[in-house]
């Protein structure tokens, strides 16, 4: 079903975990193109709750997954566990549905493929929900890179970390299945790599550790990992779901730095400062509403009938390169990346502004680091 031009792009959000419930379902008060129209869950408590909580009549289970698609949806928002992707992202695509899906794309490419070539074939729009590509800040610091007003770029370093309680679905997953701290928060320092050289990574060298505490039966601890990037650039950093909270990055170019901290949050601001020929600057971008940007750019895409930026090329870019890193932390040896090249990269003009929202009320969900919501 093609929405009609003037009218809101009609959602169905797919999975009510923890994110869905603090950050996707209250964006769409933010988000003026866009309906939450319906709810997929197999919580009838969440179901029954949020329903009235957000004014959403329409309710289903994973079960009727098919039933709500032929009922009057017009795009779906999956924030299931990263396994779950392909699978109900290619049945939404096949039902003639439009697909924003959370990050990771999926866990292997044959899945990203898979789920490319659906949209393909059903001629539907497809995006990977990279919500930094139309922040501020985070933008900012990509066209600081572009211009060069940091001299030739070198070097970039991140280091993103957090405490995830043992029965997370981040830890309870193995890493087969998409768990591990890679997937989850490493992926925001693959891509920030990415668009800050404007280029894709030729080589990967990756080791991880784990203590010996239970909670990382499934998964391992921390994940260290160097890319190399045409021009002699290379880019390193630390993926941690056993240590103190940090998110950041800094750029390192021949004329100058650009550190950004904190870098990857929704739920505060990014800080940007900058250092070049010895002379700083800071600058605070405030919290805005991330994921209202997000469905106000897609549900423009599904409108006016464009290709989004963040693509499943996108998505897909970033799987590969986290295959390749678990193929040599497993086997020591520096794994080679054929060579891709991108069309498309997050430029300032994507840049979306909306005000950020309260702290909303929810149903019996945790924080990764389980305290709750």
């Amino acid at each position: 079903m093609k929405p009609k031009q003037g009218r809101k792009v009609r959602y169905a959000v797919v999975g009510l975990g923890h994110l869905a419930q603090v950050a996707v379902l209250p964006a769409f008060k933010h988000a003026g193109n866009s309906e939450l129209a319906a709810l997929v869950s197999s919580d009838t408590g969440k179901l029954r709750k949020l329903g009235r909580q957000y004014k959403v009549s329409r309710s289903y289970s994973y079960d009727q997954y098919e039933q709500c698609l032929a009922d009057g949806i017009d795009a779906v928002y999956i924030v299931l566990p990263n396994h779950l992707h392909r699978e109900f992202t290619v049945r939404a695509l096949k039902a003639g549905v439009h697909v924003l899906c959370e990050k990771p794309m999926a866990v292997t490419t044959k899945d990203c493929q898979a789920m490319i070539d659906a949209a393909e074939k059903y001629d539907r729009k497809l995006m990977i929900a990279y919500r930094l590509h139309f922040e501020k800040g985070n933008l900012e610091a990509i066209e600081t890179a572009r211009r060069g007003q940091l001299g030739e770029l070198r070097f970039f370093s991140s280091d993103f970390a957090q405490q995830v309680v043992k029965e997370n679905v981040r830890l309870t997953q193995p890493v087969s299945k998409g768990g591990g701290p890679v997937y989850d928060i490493g992926i925001y320092c693959i891509n920030a790599a990415r668009y800050l050289f404007r280029a894709e990574p030729t080589e990967v060298l990756a080791t991880s550790a784990t203590g010996h505490e239970p909670r990382f039966k499934h998964t391992e601890e921390m994940t260290a990992v160097t890319l190399r990037f045409p021009g002699e650039r290379l880019a390193t950093f630390t993926a941690s779901f056993g240590a103190a909270d940090v998110g950041r990055y800094t750029l390192v170019g021949t004329k100058g730095t650009l550190t950004a901290d904190p870098a990857y949050e929704y739920a505060e601001g990014i800080n940007i400062e900058t250092t070049i020929a010895g002379r700083s600057r800071k600058r605070a971008f405030p919290k805005r509403d991330q994921f209202a940007a997000e469905l106000l750019y897609f549900s423009d895409c599904v409108l006016k009938n464009k290709k989004p930026e963040p693509s499943g090329e996108e998505g897909m870019a970033d799987v590969r390169i986290i295959e390749a890193i678990y193929e040599s932390a497993r086997s020591g040896r520096t794994i080679k990346l054929p060579e891709v090249k991108k069309k498309q990269r997050p430029t300032l003009a994507q840049e979306i502004r909306r005000p950020a929202h309260g702290k909303p009320a929810t149903v019996r969900v945790e924080s990764p680091s389980g305290e709750a919501a």
